[in-house]
């Protein structure tokens, strides 16, 4: 037996200097090294000049993707010093790129209101990053320095015009007298992905512009000579028309802004004659895709204020039981965002993702109620429009609870009753079943005869269901076909949902490869995204890839599941000649026997299976509310743009 190092003393810890804890474990400070990893070192670079904004600054913010990975952000703020810093004794700009937790977000420093909580953003960055370049601008004299994974490689000095890159065509000077000008690229040694998307870039600083009103953004990307601008003069109430653009606004947006104990809070509101709640929250500039503190206090105050109203103006009347919630929130859009001192901002992680600051919630809440309070006294013809909306929505409500109700005892709580269509599987345990929602009852009849019934359930769907972006929960429920499905998954629904007593955990969307299986499959997948949107977070949601063609050539038989495939087995049995192999289109599901069924589509060994993943919840919602609501120009407009883009079933 080899010897065991037994002792443990302290020559044996590890001490990490400088930036290297950041390339040891990236994934603690930009939580990965993929896509979304590379986006969150963008981020925290643009977010530096952000904060400039919010400390009013800065106007201008430029972001530049050059070609060869390339990526430069500047501003027009006050630039960052680069006197020597009187404890370290090296310059300020290479204390701030160089050392964990050293900025001007701590304490009494610069930066009052900051989205940088931790002080790790920028010299992150520049640790996982193959090259890093800043340059200050201050008093019309800029000094610059430059980087390797994260060490310096020369010490800080005065830019002259021999230092300027010459292989940048948007590398220009600032016209003011003061800012910064970072430019990097990630690390492919550590990182996975090193190549920034303009989509995203744009996405991301869109929603910048939009939080902090008055703003400019300018984006070029050098790679394909494109250039974008974005300016917002009314901020998040931009934002708030833009969310409910496809819905059919109901009023004007309701923007309400006051500081309290300096606490900034900014609350925008809009209803639309949808049905389904956007609410979207923000710290400091910060997605809080969790929500927090800030959220409560909105909620909360949006039902005090609306029933206070109703009560008052006897839209409710004495005996008539208070607004839920859920009613005051159907069909809102709203934005909530709150400035504070970072010192003080508390988030429960890392990710930022959840405000944590108790202190908030009253102040957020009060802010609300008085804003609205005024609103509705200034403003009786939309409170009135309001009011008649969450009142039948409560009417909606009361009626769902009864359908709803129904529904619950016609399954487990009548025996455990299933629906007779569904031709359950044996296996108990929901890890390890899978249900197949099939089109029709011949497609079903082979799927029921070619399934592995230990494992594999069967719920055939007779023609479309209802568009569930169009009807409250009552009117779904009125729809047989989703009321089986929803017996079926035993998660129930509404505001009883228990996802984890889900009896399956891979529902499987199998319908035809033409136009109406297509349209199924949005109407079922639209459902699951307004009525049961866990379902899909948990990635419980797939869609089944059924072969487009069977070629076969004597007893040799192949099935191909797209036209680029047909052609290699094509050239592969006929050696480049389509002599003598048997090409058959299958137009649905149903043409397939058992066998070929399992075979192409539901063995496992051979399956293909799309899994169904959201993103970006709010450009999905975007999506739906444009394709399946009833707002026709939009649809109309994205089908044109689109159209060049269709495979067509012809």
């Amino acid at each position: 037996m080899a010897d065991v190092k037994t002792h443990y003393g302290a020559k044996e810890i590890q001490v990490l200097e400088g930036l290297e804890p950041v390339r040891k474990r990236p994934g603690m400070y930009i939580g990965s090294t993929d896509e979304r990893g590379l986006w969150i070192m963008v981020k925290e670079i643009i977010d530096n000049s952000v904060d400039e904004a919010m400390a009013n600054r800065c106007h201008n913010v430029w972001v530049t993707l050059h070609n060869d990975n390339y990526i430069s952000v500047a501003d027009d703020g006050f630039g960052i010093p680069w006197e020597t810093h009187p404890t370290v004794g090296k310059s300020a700009l290479e204390v701030a790129m160089t050392i964990l937790h050293a900025g001007g977000k701590f304490g009494e420093g610069a930066y009052k209101v900051s989205g940088g909580l931790h002080g790790v953003g920028a010299s992150a960055v520049n640790a996982l990053s193959e090259y890093m370049r800043v340059e200050t601008k201050r008093d019309n004299k800029v000094y610059f320095q430059e980087y390797h994974q994260g060490k310096p490689l020369f010490a800080v000095k005065p830019l002259t015009k021999n230092d300027e890159p010459k292989n940048f065509h948007h590398f220009f000077s600032w016209d003011s007298r003061s800012g910064v000008r970072t430019t990097f690229k990630a690390d492919n040694t550590i990182m996975n992905t090193i190549e920034p998307k303009l989509d995203m870039v744009l996405k991301q600083v869109k929603n910048r512009a939009y939080l902090v009103a008055r703003l400019y953004f300018h984006v070029y990307d050098e790679r394909v000579g494109k250039e974008f601008h974005y300016y917002f003069d009314s901020g998040i109430v931009a934002l708030v028309k833009h969310l409910n653009k496809n819905k059919g606004a109901l009023h004007a947006p309701i923007y309400i802004h006051r500081v309290i104990d300096e606490i900034d809070v900014e609350v925008a509101i809009q209803y639309s004659e949808g049905f389904n709640p956007t609410i979207e929250s923000y710290a400091n500039v910060q997605s809080t895709a969790e929500g927090g503190t800030h959220l409560t206090g909105f909620k909360t105050a949006l039902t005090r204020a609306i029933n206070d109203y109703a009560r008052k103006q006897g839209y409710l009347k004495e005996k008539d039981e208070n607004l839920t919630g859920d009613d005051t929130l159907e069909g809102i859009t709203s934005v909530v965002t709150i400035k504070m001192d970072s010192d003080k901002l508390q988030f429960e992680s890392q990710t930022k993702e959840k405000l944590g600051n108790a202190e908030v919630g009253p102040i957020v809440s009060q802010v609300t109620k008085e804003g609205l309070d005024m609103f509705f006294e200034e403003n009786p013809s939309e409170a009135r429009q309001i009011m008649e909306k969450v009142i039948t929505a409560a009417r909606a409500r009361m009626a769902a609870r009864a359908a709803k109700d129904a529904v619950l005892r016609k399954s487990a709580f009548e025996g455990g009753m299933l629906p007779g269509k569904l031709a359950d599987c044996q296996e108990k345990d929901p890890s390890f079943s899978e249900l197949y929602l099939v089109e029709g009852d011949s497609a079903g009849g082979s799927a029921k005869q070619g399934r592995d019934r230990k494992f594999q359930a069967i719920l055939p769907l007779r023609g479309k269901i209802l568009n569930t972006e169009r009807a409250r929960l009552d009117k779904v429920l009125e729809f047989e076909e989703i009321k089986a499905l929803v017996i079926a998954l035993g998660t129930g629904i509404g505001d009883n949902i228990d996802y984890d007593k889900s009896r399956y955990h891979r529902i499987v969307l199998m319908t035809d490869a033409d136009v109406d299986g297509a349209h199924i499959r949005t109407l079922l997948l639209t459902f699951f995204f307004r009525y049961l949107p866990e379902m899909i977070t948990r990635g419980y949601v797939y869609i089944a890839q059924p072969p487009l063609y069977k070629l076969q050539k004597g007893k040799d038989v192949h099935y191909a599941y797209n036209d680029d495939e047909k052609d290699s087995i094509v050239k592969q049995l006929g050696n480049g000649r389509a002599d003598s192999i048997l090409t058959s289109r299958y137009k649905g599901l149903g043409e397939m026997n058992p066998d070929q069924l399992w075979e192409t589509t539901m063995n496992p060994e051979n399956r293909v299976l799309k899994q169904v993943t959201i993103e970006d919840a709010a450009a999905a919602d975007e999506v739906f509310s444009m394709l399946m609501g009833d707002e026709v120009p939009p649809r109309k407009k994205f089908i044109t743009t689109n159209a060049k883009q269709a495979i067509l079933d012809v």
